[in-house]
């Protein structure tokens, strides 16, 4: 069933439930709509694009904030027959211009936020884009787009008849690109429908829940996370801001049952515990009953202490990409938390290997590349033929990822292929080394890097943030690392922050690139 199918099933089904709240703890506005204002906005948004000339195919580039207008907008973009290119709210703007002109884009939507980066690169994209929509206040909107309050109200409810087939294309997701240049990942509506059963099949959503949005929409992550949820027309919360007492509070106050944390978010909410910031028993919490992370290594010392202060919630950890449409072709199952620190086991419909340099499958316990099958395999990567045949073998997606499999199966995240440091012809994974200092009381985050060493060719160097009010010196983190094997214990030390992009991952081409010298 095509997404905007199931859509118009919640708002036959559920015309005056709520489909969408969205709180700003900041400005101390909630908004919400319902399942039937969903569905009426993105008809509606799908007749203007249709309007504006847009025909089947066309790419429409979607950069905005967490908002309540976000969803019904991408909904409408796909009603439309359109192409949805979601855009990372952090990328400059020499990356908007080139992931727009990538994807040939006819057409791009943005908020307030955008309005200086699209004007420095305006020029470049008219070459390509032929209509520009502002979301927001009208007094802010540059003289050269629509406004899309003005859209809605001529085209209202006006869903164009455009005949979609699932295996049509429906999204271009560009990486996070923290290895390198964004790459377009092609996903057609098959995937996304796809997407749906994989996490509904995971996390067992039903019309009761209330899933908790706080990662960007743009994301895979975020939205095919909350694909389970939406499948069976249950409320979602957005939520504008990352603070442990304003996430309790959306929990408590919207009685929601589903939280997908990344590791930083997680890590406050102990660590205000912890301080006596906050105390859960001040909450609503009883209806909680699922935790769950992805998107990065995730510390077993993070979850022990989670359980502890939450101990009646399931907890999961999902593993996903962008080219596998998201979350899930590796799940741990809340069945499985006696093993906190794998990844888990092949998702719902998915296949996994673990192969050597040449694709050659390895034996238990050895260390290798992580290969997925599976119907959530990206098409390709959008005029970037090179890549493609490079990531693709027979179906098989190769992740980038060093994995190694124990003998029930159990897939364990090691590190990236490209971030592996080679220190005097040992392989040293990064990942391990993050995971040690995060058992340090006082460390609040930790990434690992290689630098360039005249004799080794690398050497091992961690960049260590601290918990506020604590003090560490270099000599400290040598003593606490003569518990690591000699060749494994950080040789430079650098007290800062920890560079993470909105999906929680290390940025650590940043990081070298700031003390690589």
């Amino acid at each position: 069933m095509l997404l905007p199918e199931m859509l118009a099933r919640n708002a036959r089904l559920f015309a005056d439930e709520t489909a969408l709240v969205e709180r700003d703890p900041k400005m101390g506005t909630r908004r919400e709509i319902t399942w039937m204002d969903f569905y009426i906005q993105a008809n509606s948004f799908a007749g203007a694009l249709v309007s504006l000339g847009l025909k089947k195919g066309d790419r429409v580039v979607l950069i905005m904030t967490n908002c309540l207008e976000w969803l019904p907008i991408y909904f409408g973009i796909l009603s439309a027959g359109c192409v949805a290119v979601p855009l990372n709210f952090r990328f400059e703007a020499e990356t908007i211009s080139h992931c727009a002109l990538l994807s040939g884009a006819k057409c791009l939507i943005f908020g307030p936020e955008f309005i200086e980066r699209i004007n420095s690169v305006k020029t470049g994209l008219d070459r390509s884009v032929s209509s520009y929509i502002f979301v927001g206040q009208p007094g802010l909107r540059p003289v050269y787009a629509q406004a899309h309050a003005d859209l809605l109200s001529v085209s209202r409810n006006t869903k164009p008849d455009i005949d979609i087939l699932l295996t049509d294309r429906a999204g271009i997701y560009f990486t996070s690109g923290t290895t390198g240049v964004p790459k377009g990942v092609l996903l057609t509506h098959r995937q996304l429908e796809f997407s749906c059963y994989v996490e509904n099949h995971h996390h067992r959503q039903t019309h009761a829940d209330n899933f908790l949005c706080i990662p960007p929409l743009y994301h895979t992550g975020a939205k095919m996370h909350w694909f389970g949820n939406f499948m069976v027309g249950a409320p979602t919360v957005l939520l504008k801001g990352v603070k442990p007492r304003w996430i309790l509070d959306a929990v408590s106050e919207e009685m929601v049952t589903i939280v997908w944390l990344l590791v930083p978010w997680a890590h406050d909410i102990i660590v205000a515990i912890e301080n006596s910031d906050l105390d859960p028993a001040d909450f609503r919490l009883g209806q909680w009953r699922l935790m769950h992370i992805g998107a990065q290594p995730v510390p077993p010392t993070l979850i022990r202490k989670w359980r502890r202060y939450f101990p009646e919630q399931e907890y999961d950890t999902n593993y996903g990409l962008t080219e596998a449409t998201g979350p899930g072709c590796v799940h741990l199952g809340v069945e499985n938390t006696h093993k906190i620190g794998a990844i888990g086991v092949p998702g719902f419909d998915w296949e996994c290997r673990v192969v050597d340099e040449i694709g050659n499958d390895l034996p238990y316990e050895t260390a290798g590349e992580l290969w997925v099958k599976g119907p959530g395999v990206m098409e390709k990567y959008y005029r970037n033929p090179d890549a493609t045949a490079a990531s693709l073998t027979k179906g098989w997606l190769h992740t980038g990822d060093i994995v190694r499999k124990d003998e029930e199966g159990f897939l364990w995240l090691i590190d990236r292929k490209k971030d592996i440091i080679i220190s005097g012809g040992e392989n040293i994974f990064p990942v391990e080394i993050e995971d040690f200092l995060m058992t340090h009381d006082d460390i609040m985050d930790a990434a690992v890097i290689g630098v360039p060493h005249e004799r080794l060719g690398e050497a091992v160097a961690a960049v260590i943030q601290l918990k506020t009010g604590k003090r560490l010196d270099t000599d400290d983190i040598f003593r606490f690392c003569e518990a690591l094997p000699r060749y494994k214990r950080p040789g430079r030390i650098f007290f800062d922050k920890v560079s993470r992009n909105p999906t929680g991952k290390i940025e650590k081409p940043k990081l070298r690139e700031k003390y690589g010298n």
